[in-house]
Parts: C-alpha cells; sequence; structure tokens
C-alpha cells in the first residue's frame, strides 16, 4: 500500500486537540473522516506530535497507508473539499514506505504569540495570542529565553504525560526487578533522564506591531513544554522571578517549580523537519 504524506494548517480553537477521542472533535478524527469519506478506508494518520485542544498549527505533518490509488492532485482537492474550513491541507503526496510523520522528524519549530493589554486587539487576532493582563519586560523575557539553549532535562517543563510516565515506570520496574551491579542506579537515572531531556537550537523573543513572538525550535517537545515555558518567562518578564532563575528551575526537574501554563490560544506548531 502507498504510505501518503501530508502537510496540514489548522486553527485548533473549535477542537480538542490532535489525538482521536470518542464523542469529542479532533484534527485526526475529523482527517481520518475526510479519507473515508473519499475512499472508503478506516485509517488512523499519524502526526507529528499530538497539539493539545486550542493549539494550531501552520504546517502539521501526518502519514497513513492507503490501497486507493487515487492521483495525488485529486485527492488534495477532495480532501479540501470534504474537510471544514478549520482545517486546510496545504500538500500531499506519495512518501518512501519507511516514513514516519513522528518518528521521522528530527525537530520542530513553534511560536507563541502574546498580544499585551495595553494596546486594542482586533477582534479577528483575539482567538490566536494570549491577550496578556500584565505589561512585559522584552529584555528579561529574551535574557529568560537564552537559559534554555542548548541540552538539558525539561522535566521542570513538563506537564503529565501519561505515554511517558509508563515508559519511565517500566525503566523503574526493569531496574527494581533485578540485583544491579554498583552504579547501576545512576545509568537507569540517566536513562529516565533521557526521556524528558531535549536540545534547543533557538529560543528568542521578538516584537512585532503590538505582538511580542516567542519562537523556539528544537528536537522534540515534551507535553506543554512551550506553554509552561512561556509562562515562566512571562513570570521574569513581569519581574516575578529573576531572568537567570531558569538554569535552578531546570536543575530541580520539578514541575512545581517552574511557572504557570500558558494559555493553547497563543501557540503555533510552525514547522517540523525530517
Amino acid at each position: 500500500m502507498p504510505l501518503w504524506k501530508t502537510i496540514l494548517s489548522y486553527d485548533g480553537t473549535p477542537f480538542h486537540g490532535w489525538q482521536v477521542q470518542p464523542n469529542l472533535p479532533t484534527i485526526q478524527g475529523t482527517l481520518a473522516h475526510a479519507i473515508h469519506h473519499i475512499t472508503r478506508e478506516s485509517v488512523l494518520p499519524q502526526g507529528s506530535g499530538r497539539t493539545d485542544a486550542g493549539v494550531h498549527a501552520l504546517a502539521q505533518v501526518a502519514s497513513f497507508f492507503l490501497e486507493s490509488p487515487i492521483p495525488p492532485a485529486n485527492f488534495l482537492r477532495a480532501l479540501n473539499h470534504a474537510l471544514p474550513p478549520s482545517i486546510r491541507v496545504l500538500s500531499i503526496e506519495h512518501a518512501a514506505p519507511s516514513f514516519h510523520a513522528r518518528h521521522s522528524a528530527i525537530g520542530k519549530t513553534y511560536e507563541y504569540r502574546i498580544h499585551p493589554t495595553n494596546s486594542i486587539c482586533s477582534p479577528m487576532q483575539a482567538p490566536y495570542v494570549w491577550p496578556c493582563p500584565f505589561p512585559l519586560d522584552m529584555e528579561q523575557l529574551q535574557e529568560a529565553a537564552t537559559y534554555i539553549l542548548g541540552t538539558h532535562d525539561f522535566t521542570s517543563f513538563a506537564a503529565v504525560d501519561p505515554d511517558l510516565t509508563a515508559r519511565i515506570a517500566v525503566l523503574k520496574d526493569e531496574n527494581s526487578s533485578t540485583s544491579p551491579p554498583s552504579g547501576a542506579s545512576d545509568v537507569n537515572f540517566q536513562s529516565a533522564s533521557a526521556l524528558t531531556t531535549r536540545t534547543i537550537y533557538e529560543s528568542a523573543w521578538r516584537q512585532h506591531e503590538d505582538l511580542l513572538i516567542y519562537r523556539v525550535t528544537g528536537t522534540g517537545f515534551l507535553h506543554h513544554m512551550v506553554r509552561n515555558l512561556v509562562g515562566t518567562f512571562a513570570e521574569a518578564g513581569t519581574g516575578r522571578i529573576p531572568a537567570n532563575s531558569i538554569p535552578t528551575i531546570l536543575a530541580a526537574r520539578n514541575r512545581s517549580a517552574a511557572g504557570p501554563t500558558a494559555p493553547a490560544s497563543g501557540l503555533f506548531l510552525v514547522k517540523v523537519e525530517y
């Protein structure tokens, strides 16, 4: 069966995230329904990542196998006709059988957009920003953002993820079920830490007209990681915490050490690299 690779753009506002859920509208479920409507085949498209409820995408990538011999150009038109206006297929093509939208990804870029409340936000823009209720110092935002560059364990900025928790539990169980040699506990700690370690290549703020825009590129991101980073940077931007406290927060490996979670409305998946 041919493997298809598609790039999607969507407004996440009316959806309960990417991953299919019973009796709730999701991006994955809506795309699967559209594919079934066109081909009569039941597939579950695999996305590059599971965007949360209310999070948007400029270029989400999905892959799936199909038996139907439909030309890509025809498939593109049919999908956009079958999908709601809040989801658009930007491109669709055949890919190598070894390609996987999530497992083949080597990097992702997200942007987060804040609209300070000291200016009027257009109603056309309001669903796609965080209307931050307090003034933010751009220098403090920028300083805080630089401390996450490089490779770090981002446990302090990760929400509870059942899949990740289960994988860490397996490592701990493997460690406790045997009599480890001296130093083995350190090895298992490092193995568990590897699951929450990411490398960040870009982390910077810029101002565009009335918006404060945070852009971050890395090898991958944990559950709620970008929103938790933005919420913590905002704490530095208001002066509630010093910008140079970010390394201490990272070292704590404890979610309670970091700041609040920024709203989903301001977050965009911008690009996935392969």
